[in-house]
């Protein structure tokens, strides 16, 4: 694991940050997790920027000064430093020191880069995850911009905990009018009759692992009824993190491992992978970038 703040190299354990930090009493921060790959010439980071571009949004909405090409520079130089082929990153912007009050402005703004090794954090299990309908409802986006705010995610721990004392996987969010959001921390696909359709809907995280698949396939992105997963052929969910994961239930409903599913999964890994000429932008060289 490698770490690094406000342009400095440090090891585990370093880099104080102040008990009275109001990121860590509000929440006030906003983060991002991004996966670098092995590819033929070294490790790269998958969209980078198309990551950094979406914490800046995320920075605006609670009124942060974020360095945005200080925390790019962070996250090249912590991948290198750390000597992983393959590693998960983690920028982090957040409030720290100049008050406690719920004002923001003048507050001291922290940057700070992980890169540590990574699994997939639904797990291994090859067959698919057991999903559960969460009694939770999803953060509104007229009350929480759907997007990395540190605080927002209490609502995904809340509905995860759930979840996982009833014995599944992960948790669906759905809302009142029965409409699917997303899970605590992946959107949302089904298949049915071999078409691949994006869930949509206006509380839901803007996913970049979502948009990959999107332009990979092609899918329908659009508003979809709780019933229509359940009378999907496969259902999967994405994220940085779970990439393509295959759902072997929802509620009770079954379902073996998909064909698309699978074809998707494997199209995937070739992309971050470097294995294929598309959106070969996608992919930041570490080697080479760190070298500007």
């Amino acid at each position: 694991m490698q770490l690094w703040m406000d342009g400095t190299l440090l090891n585990p354990g370093e880099g104080a940050v102040s008990p009275l930090a109001h990121g860590l009493h509000y929440g006030t921060g906003v983060f991002e997790g991004i996966r670098a790959y092995e590819t033929a010439e070294g490790p790269a980071i998958f969209r980078l920027d198309d990551h950094l571009d979406r914490l800046g949004r995320g920075a605006e909405a609670i009124g942060m000064p974020v360095d945005l090409t200080l925390l790019r520079q962070g996250c090249l130089e912590a991948l290198a430093a750390s000597g992983l082929k393959e590693a998960y990153l983690r920028p982090l912007a957040f409030y720290e020191t100049g008050g406690l009050g719920l004002d923001v402005a003048g507050l001291r703004v922290r940057h700070f880069v992980a890169a540590l090794p990574w699994k997939n954090h639904l797990g291994e299990d090859h067959d698919g995850i057991r999903v559960r309908t969460s009694p939770f409802r999803r953060n509104p986006s007229r009350a929480l911009p759907p997007l990395k705010l540190c605080g927002a995610y209490v609502n995904s721990i809340l509905a995860k905990l759930e979840a996982g004392r009833a014995g599944y996987d992960e948790a669906l969010f759905v809302d009142d009018e029965g409409f699917v959001v997303e899970c605590t921390g992946e959107n949302v696909f089904f298949v049915k009759g071999g078409r691949v359709t994006a869930v949509q809907h206006e509380d839901a995280l803007p996913g970049i692992t979502r948009a990959t698949v999107l332009e990979m396939c092609g899918a329908e992105s659009r508003p979809v009824l709780a019933s229509e997963l359940l009378a999907a052929d496969e259902v999967f969910v994405t994220g940085t993190s779970a990439e393509i994961t295959a759902v072997s239930s929802l509620d009770g409903r079954l379902w073996g491992p998909g064909p698309v599913t699978r074809d998707l999964q494997r199209r995937y890994q070739d992309l971050v992978h470097g294995r294929t000429e598309d959106h070969g932008a996608w992919l930041t060289g570490v080697t080479d970038a760190v070298r500007l």
